[in-house]
């Protein structure tokens, strides 16, 4: 995916929602930044997503266990 974006006078650079939302970045989320070359700059996520390896730490649980059936939920947010 492609897009682009503007830097502000205070140097600040939003990224397009249609970027946050595939990668589920949230505000206070960690980036590294990297100068690669003179026209190229590498930014790279350093904190995890909420509930990172949640499934691995469940699936390694020693003892058996089973997981409930959840109901879903289809009604819309408020102010939608």
């Amino acid at each position: 995916m492609t897009m682009t974006t503007v830097m502000s006078p205070k140097g600040h650079i939003a990224l397009p929602a249609a970027i946050r939302e595939e990668l589920h970045l949230s505000p206070g989320d960690d980036f590294e930044i990297e100068i690669e070359d003179a026209e190229t700059i590498t930014l790279r996520r350093i904190s995890k997503p909420a509930n990172h390896g949640l499934i691995d730490l469940l699936l390694a649980c020693p003892a058996e266990f089973e997981l409930p059936d959840r109901d879903k939920d289809d009604t819309r947010p408020l102010g939608l």
